[in-house]
């Protein structure tokens, strides 16, 4: 049957309208909502947000001027246990002596039906609860009552904060679904904003403009003519202006899976940001802040707690004169400053690109934030004769900068200027070594900003490939037993994170981890070598043995001949990938293995040698084995070239890994003679 052209556009109209002539209110909670047993889009759902609204309005107040107000309530349910959870809620807020916002939670109940009545318990104050996120900001929390699979809780909560400049991310997206969500922002005359939606799926929008006005009250003291008798006279004075009200309207969005190597989900959600871009009051001259990506960074460079620190150098310089005395060359510097810094000022945990207590105060006390350590850094450096820039990042948990804004970024690193190109340095890990930076930083793309104010983008994701080199020989005896000895060679990324790991833990307890996660083998003569040199590539060596490493079935041994360091689940298993495969750096994983087979066993059956390529150079994969007899031999060479993989080649991507797990898992099978 074919519609009209006209019948298909009022059919559209009426559904929209229906969607907009929804009516949500706290406390109306429906038999049939706490009836539900599941979700009827998404079974797998653990809850659900029935509905959020939530309004963000900049007003007048007569006491502290344009202030910011937003206003948010939620009704949620619950299908499982793990969604217990989403009973949960917290709201974080700034919380210093400029800038005290307040968060306050109201109309909280959780309903439950009971005997075929909706019981509905309030939220105690011993249920809502402030924590301290960081020195700057606290988080106010509550937990909701007698939450039970099949409940529906909800809450309202409002923020009221001095910044009239600011208007926070609205999620339409969440790892559950959402089957309503409206986002509705009140904006004056005399500010401008730009919004940015990122996600895959977006919200609808519309704008209508409202009139608004402010009333002035006005309060004059005179003395009355020539008797000195002080009056008082009041007045009102009144100020008409226009304001732009948007509605986002988001109706059965699908909850946001997680997936394999995803940089982090949050890039990826459904949400509008909006961005200060200009200002103009009346009787005050146009003011504009974040419109490219030049004004941003000239703006977070004249701070005072970041340009102008780097112009400090006395309190290091007789320490430099010291430390560069036999120094030569520009690597020679480089190392030298970069392991002083690290080992002179150890970071607290703080993020920022601007410095908490100044780079003077952090070097003498010996701690500081990143901005303190990073500054430092790059100070000193150009002190040495180096060009020397900081490079502005926003890291993994951050997000990625999608537009021009000063938040985009909450991290400073520092980039030297060489003519083979730029090494970039943080001294906040004592495992970091040049162009070797905390995975937190591996976030695309940065922001270098020089001197003079100019800036360019930096590609902060790794192009060299980072080694793990694996020799391993090994035996096997008639009733399958595997004894043996590997040693392990680790390169750049995947040698910081070993040395990480292998730091973090007292060594039985890195070693019954590496027992526990290696097929519960025994790990016996272990040893390590440049541990402690970062700029050498980290060896472990141990001998091993395991009962379980192979399969004796009927008088046969079945053994993958990589033990456990086979692959054996294909960690992309989406028909469809909409987010990019993040994996943070290229890699070369490679296997020299010798195995010697028991004595009055041959071999039966062998996997046939494989060679995969991926176009464009993106990766290869090659398993050759060769039998002399009693012995056998394997090279195995896995390597992914590209940090970040886009969805166009998901696909390839995707059988890549499944030719390389099934050529993995084969078994070798051993039979006697």
């Amino acid at each position: 049957m074919k519609f009209s052209k006209p019948l298909c556009l009022s059919i559209l109209l009426l559904f929209v309208s229906k969607i907009n002539a929804q009516e949500f209110k706290l406390g109306k909670v429906s038999i049939a909502e706490l009836e539900q047993k599941v979700h009827p889009k998404d079974s797998s759902a653990a809850a659900a947000v029935l509905y959020t609204r939530g309004k963000t309005r900049i007003e007048y107040d007569e006491n502290d001027g344009f202030i910011n107000l937003t206003d948010v309530e939620t009704r949620i349910k619950i299908y499982k246990k793990e969604g217990y959870n989403w009973a949960n809620k917290g709201v974080w807020y700034y919380n210093t002596s400029n800038l005290p916002e307040k968060v306050s939670f109201t109309d909280a109940y959780t309903y439950n039906l009971i005997d075929g009545k909706v019981e509905k318990v309030k939220l105690k104050s011993e249920g809502i609860f402030d924590e301290v996120v960081d020195k700057f900001r606290g988080r106010k929390k509550i937990t909701m009552p007698n939450v039970k699979e099949g409940s529906v809780v909800e809450f309202r909560y409002t923020i009221r904060s001095p910044r009239d400049n600011t208007i926070r991310e609205w999620d339409f997206q969440a790892t559950i679904p959402i089957n309503y969500s409206e986002f509705i922002t009140y904006i004056p005359q005399y500010y401008v904003f730009n919004s940015r939606q990122k996600g895959y799926v977006f919200p609808k929008i519309t704008s209508i403009k409202n009139s608004k006005s402010i009333v002035f009250r006005n309060k004059e003291r005179s003395l009355s003519g020539g008797t000195g008798v002080a009056s008082t006279s009041f007045s009102t004075s009144k100020l008409d202006y226009s304001e732009i009200q948007t509605t986002y309207l988001a109706v059965d969005f699908p909850a946001i899976k997680e997936e394999a190597y995803v940089n982090n989900i949050d890039n990826y959600v459904s949400s509008i940001q909006h961005e200060l871009s200009m200002t103009n009051f009346p009787n005050s001259p146009m003011k504009t802040y974040s419109t490219d990506w030049n004004s941003v960074v000239t703006t977070i460079y004249n701070y005072d707690d970041f340009g102008p620190e780097l112009n400090k150098t006395g309190y290091f310089e007789e320490d430099l004169k010291t430390l560069l005395g036999d120094k030569k060359n520009a690597d020679e510097k480089i190392i030298a400053i970069l392991n002083h810094v690290k080992s002179n000022v150890k970071w607290n945990n703080y993020t920022g690109y601007t410095c908490d207590n100044g780079v003077r105060k952090a070097y003498k006390e010996k701690t500081g934030n990143i901005a303190d350590i990073n500054l430092i850094l790059t100070a000193m450096l150009r002190y040495a004769g180096l060009t020397a820039n900081p490079v502005l990042v926003s890291t993994r948990s951050n997000g990625i900068s999608f537009f021009p804004n000063r938040n985009a970024f909450d991290y400073v690193i520092a980039a030297v200027e060489t003519p083979s190109g730029n090494v970039l340095l943080d001294a906040s890990d004592k495992f970091s070594t040049p162009n070797v930076l905390p995975l937190r930083t591996l976030n695309w793309l940065g922001r270098l900003i020089r001197k003079d104010g100019s800036s360019e983008e930096v590609d902060l994701m790794p192009k060299k490939a980072s080694n793990d080199i694996v020799f391993i020989n090994y035996s096997i005896d008639p009733e399958g037993k595997v004894t043996g000895k590997t040693r392990r060679q680790f390169t750049d990324y995947n040698a910081m994170i070993t040395r990480e790991n292998i730091f973090s833990l007292k060594e039985e307890e890195y070693l019954e981890k590496l027992e526990n996660e290696n097929n519960k083998i025994e790990v016996s003569d272990y040893s390590k070598t440049n541990e402690k040199d970062l700029l050498m590539p980290i060896t472990e060596s141990y001998s091993f043995a395991g009962n379980n490493l192979c399969e004796v079935i009927g008088g046969k041994i079945y053994v993958s001949p990589m033990l456990f360091f086979t692959n054996e689940k294909n960690p992309f298993k989406q028909e469809v990938r909409e987010y990019p495969v993040d994996f943070g750096y290229p890699f070369l994983d490679k296997y020299n293995i010798i195995i010697r087979i028991p004595e009055g066993f041959a071999v039966e059956t062998l996997p046939k040698p494989a060679i995969i390529n991926m176009e464009d150079n993106l990766g290869s994969f090659k398993f050759n084995i060769a039998s002399d007899g009693s012995t056998l031999q394997l090279n195995i060479q896995h390597q992914i070239n590209e940090a970040i993989v886009s969805t166009d080649q998901y696909d390839m991507l995707k059988e890549y890994y499944k030719g390389m797990i099934a050529k993995e898992t084969e078994k070798i099978v051993l039979k006697r003679i």
